[in-house]
């Protein structure tokens, strides 16, 4: 399994295994990102306590950052996928079209059952730290900016990913 580090500006680290086996496509073009540097300065920018927090494809003053979007690898889109949305879960955020997803993930905060079949999951936080601190993001104060919901007061900003 490819192993990533996601670097805080405040310095905190949230380590994760990525599944290659259960979403090949996701995981080689979240890599891909990785290893662009595509994520460096982008926030988390919506964060729901008891749900989950996503990132990777708005500045902070939520302008988008744009890439390609790939196929959908989970169950309803025809993708035998079996990673369950729980405590720890990197999942592909994405519109209603299901092969939407491009660059924005989420961790999921607390089990998210309903999510599995629908969403591609591609990855779990590695340890508890790493929980702890996912858990910690989804509590933080949110406002209302623009159209955005959930948005952190203050920006909680991704430093890098990088593989480890």
């Amino acid at each position: 399994m490819n192993k990533i580090a996601i670097e805080l500006m405040d310095g905190r680290v949230m380590r994760a295994e990525l599944d290659e086996k259960s979403a090949p496509i996701t995981v080689a073009n979240f890599l891909k990102l990785v290893d662009e540097n595509f994520f460096a300065g982008l926030i988390f920018h919506r964060v729901i306590k008891n749900f989950m927090i996503q990132g990777g494809g708005m500045y902070q003053n939520l302008e988008e950052k744009h890439t390609s979007a790939i196929k959908g690898e989970f169950i309803q889109n025809g993708v035998n996928n079996p990673i369950k949305h729980n405590v720890g879960t990197l999942s592909m955020a994405r519109t209603m079209d299901p092969n939407s997803a491009s660059s924005q993930f989420f961790i999921c905060v607390a089990p998210c059952s309903y999510l599995d079949g629908q969403y591609a999951a591609f990855g779990k936080l590695c340890d508890e730290e790493s929980e702890k601190i996912a858990i910690d993001i989804s509590s933080v104060q949110t406002t209302s900016f623009r159209w955005y919901d959930d948005v952190p007061l203050q920006p909680i900003v991704i430093k890098t990913i990088k593989r480890i």
